[in-house]
């Protein structure tokens, strides 16, 4: 039977190739064709875990996403920590690679060859230029033109990953990009480096956030509109360096008077006449009606890259990040939701499941100007070809985007990075910093609104720090044999988060190998785990109605 999805104003025909195989059928066909063999491309496979374990309670790593969540996110998805509320035709779970057996291609691999791959760079050459972007803008491959225009519509990598001490970034000829990196903790589970991969977040606001009001580039005025943007994301004051607060015409500290300030103060809420104002010529715009500001929401035309790495070791024997990208993932805020708008959302979402059970969300969007998450922004990005160079994800590749940061509780602004990163009042660089200039060893545990430690809080609701409870190593270091977590790693964990997310070497090593069998095949729309045996507490196939065996929801903060 034919599936259609809406894809903008196309029909997307959701059907095997006939005569083709599926592996290598993004390197043959081209990328941007608006085409899903999976309807369901946009749940991602932990959502098809198995929660219930046979004579315990039932694990529920359901609530780091869907969870109770704060406005002007409105999508309040307790309900489904305690059943699997899916539409029919996603009831089957096409993550094939979930269930493969690579135990051969493990041990057929040299340590040493896995290591020498992880440490060539496939987005820079010795010289600092980026192949990547050269190639989009000079001599574009057909099959990557989405739209059959000629040109390449979409982001064109530009980052130098040259981060100065305040964590700027510069190009090869020592030039400021406008990207900002941005240290932060982990998201639990998927997002710990023992599951699989490093990854890093850079932040860009557009222009008029990096100008004073002469019109003049201005690196305060962009840390304090930085900072301002962050005190929104986290709904809490941030510690800046002291800047002088008459040279901005900004009252930062709310103090009633314009003098020096060492702290953005959050102060925000309209209906009772309190509000907050960016700087510089961000600053005019907003006065005019050109900027809007709001908590909880980033300024139109905000920027995110995100890359996703494989495991190094380093001189020590620990685990750091690989200069080799899995993934360079972009993504940029394209138009402006109000709350009213953003609630308005919710509501016709809620009425279209319940007119409409079994019908899927759509994706919409395509390769070059990204997907959408029907929440203002557009979501792109580049993963590795069999060679290991990087080339734009296609369609469905991509479509996985739309469902991690579309209409989830656990996401501020469609967003996770910045309502997580480190603390400006004590941390290294204000927390503005990149992974290589500072590992995350050493850093705290974050902890949950009620003070207890979050990753501790996952673990004991979970039962492992992955959602298929697949991580034997973490569950050997902080499980005893009766499933009770040990006291002394919890007490470790609180000082330092490396115990539990950096696995060891010889997990490191495999985890590279596992994925680079599915760079091997192109088979990412199958699934992207690194997975090092076949996933067990995970359906193929969900029954109707089944039920989670949780007993009652638990917040994600």
């Amino acid at each position: 039977m034919k599936n259609f999805l809406l894809a903008g104003s196309l029909a997307v025909l959701v059907w095997p190739l006939s005569g083709c195989d599926d592996s290598a059928a993004a390197e043959q066909q081209n990328l941007g064709r608006l085409y899903l063999s999976n309807p369901a491309a946009i749940t991602p496979p932990q959502c098809y875990t198995k929660t219930e374990n046979p004579g315990g309670e039932a694990s529920n790593p359901c609530y780091a996403c869907h969870t109770e969540s704060q406005k002007p996110n409105y999508t309040n998805d307790l309900d489904l920590q305690l059943a699997y509320d899916f539409a029919a035709p996603a009831r089957i779970n096409r993550w094939e690679n979930q269930f493969k057996d690579r135990s051969a291609y493990l041990a057929a691999m040299d340590d040493q060859a896995i290591l020498d791959y992880v440490r060539e760079n496939n987005y820079q050459d010795s010289t600092g230029t980026v192949p990547l972007a050269t190639t989009l803008t000079e001599r574009l491959p057909d099959h990557w033109d989405g739209n059959r225009n000629g040109r390449w519509d979409g982001y064109v990598p530009d980052v130098g990953f040259h981060f100065d001490r305040q964590g700027f970034d510069h190009d090869a000829s020592g030039s400021l990009t406008g990207w900002r990196a941005l240290a932060y903790t982990p998201f639990p589970g998927t997002f710990f480096p023992t599951n699989g991969a490093t990854d890093d977040v850079l932040i860009r606001l557009p222009e008029r956030y990096r100008i004073n009001e002469a019109g003049g580039p201005d690196l305060t005025v962009y840390r304090v509109n930085l900072a301002i943007v962050e005190a929104l994301i986290k709904r809490q004051d941030v510690a800046i360096d002291p800047v002088d607060e008459a040279s901005l015409n900004v009252d930062l500290d709310k103090n009633g008077r314009l003098e020096t300030a060492t702290v953005i103060t959050y102060d925000w809420a309209p209906l009772e006449k309190r509000f907050m104002h960016y700087v510089g010529q961000a600053r005019l715009a907003q006065e005019s009606g050109e900027a809007r500001l709001s908590a909880g929401l980033y300024p139109l035309g905000t920027e995110f890259l995100h890359t996703v790495r494989y495991l190094d070791i380093d001189d020590q024997g620990q685990v750091a990040m690989a200069p080799r990208m899995k993934e360079l993932r972009y993504a940029r805020k394209t138009s402006w939701t109000s709350y009213y708008q953003h609630n308005e959302l919710v509501f016709e979402e809620l009425k279209d499941a319940h007119d409409f059970p079994d019908r899927l969300e759509p994706v919409i969007g395509d390769i070059e100007v990204g997907v959408s998450n029907r929440r203002g922004w557009r979501y792109s990005g580049f993963i590795e070809d069999k060679k290991g160079d990087l080339r734009p994800q296609s369609f469905e590749e991509l479509a996985t985007c739309a469902g991690c940061h579309g209409a989830i509780g656990a996401t501020t602004d469609g967003t996770f990075a910045m309502a997580r990163k480190l603390n400006a009042a004590d941390s290294f660089q204000r927390g503005w910093y990149h992974w290589d200039q500072k590992s995350l060893a050493g850093t705290p545990e974050p902890k949950r609104e009620d003070g207890s430690g979050e990753y501790a809080f996952y673990l004991k609701q979970v039962g492992n720090a992955d959602e298929y409870r697949a991580n034997s190593e973490v569950r050997a270091r902080f499980f005893d044999a009766e499933g009770n977590l040990k006291p002394d790693q919890l007490a470790a964990l609180q000082q330092d988060i490396a115990a539990l997310i950096l696995p060891s070497e010889r997990r490191a090593l495999d985890l590279n190998k596992a994925y680079r069998a599915i760079v091997e095949e192109q088979s990412y729309i199958k699934g992207r785990d690194a997975v090092l045996a076949p996933r067990e507490n995970i359906y193929q196939e969900v029954p109707e109605g089944q039920r989670t065996g949780v007993k009652a929801p638990v917040p994600y903060r």
